[in-house]
């Protein structure tokens, strides 16, 4: 994998370039084109590996929402094999039946802010509005759930949740579960607000009900900033 050859937006690639020039960032490239040699599937498809950064501008950022691995699996609609990873924490493409966690996270979304239950499961329209959805990994092999977390994306991931909170200011980060609240210790809690709440997958407890989108907008507030839309059409 070459990073020049996978679309990436100039103010990303210009805040990351000390990232992609770091020996673990190398690793990455030779153990993704090792797997791709292979001959296996590799989720998302190349196109949407950094699909969150593309479709949310550093300059841009309200909110990160902190997710782990892509989705590993796929969805048959009329004779076509749909990934359910589109390069997006939590987010499935229109077409594909809502996962568990994302079911969880649009109770909670009505819960508390009264907003309506979605009949998809496409996130993209909160890229826009400033929430950055990113996972900790950026690929897995079809069929094979965290079967990349050796590949070394979790250092990359960590070292933008560092630039973020370095030349950002005021952004919201939403931690749920154990392994996002690892994360911590890379935000400057001074100049940033951290919301942790359990997993919202359904094995875990207290998702539903913690008020975390509640929390999200009166931080919004208290920084002077419009509170995000989180309403989605269909």
């Amino acid at each position: 994998m070459n990073y020049d050859s996978i679309k990436i937006v100039p103010e990303w690639k210009e805040l990351l370039q000390e990232e992609f020039e770091k020996p673990y960032f190398s690793d990455i490239k030779k153990r993704y084109l090792e797997a791709k040699n292979k001959g296996v599937t590799i989720y998302p498809p190349g196109k949407l590996t950094f699909n969150a950064l593309n479709l949310t501008l550093p300059k841009d950022i309200k909110i990160v929402i902190l997710g782990q691995d892509p989705y590993h699996g796929s969805f048959v609609s009329n004779g076509v094999d749909i990934p359910q990873a589109m390069g997006l924490s939590f987010s499935v493409p229109k077409n594909v039946p809502i996962p568990p966690s994302l079911k969880n996270i649009y109770k909670e979304l009505h819960l508390s802010l009264g907003i309506p239950i979605p009949r998809h499961g496409d996130l993209s329209p909160w890229c826009q509005k400033g929430v950055l959805l990113l996972n900790a990994i950026f690929s897995v092999e079809k069929g094979k759930a965290g079967s990349h977390a050796y590949f070394g994306w979790e250092s990359f991931s960590d070292g933008i949740i560092r630039i973020i909170s370095k030349h950002c200011n005021q952004v919201i980060f939403m931690l749920w579960g154990n392994y996002a609240k690892k994360k911590i210790p890379l935000i400057d809690s001074s100049k940033h607000v951290i919301i942790t709440a359990p997993h919202p997958s359904p094995l875990a407890q207290g998702f539903v009900g913690s008020g975390v989108f509640l929390k999200a907008q009166e931080a919004l507030k208290q920084m002077g900033k419009e509170g995000i839309d989180w309403s989605l059409d269909g």
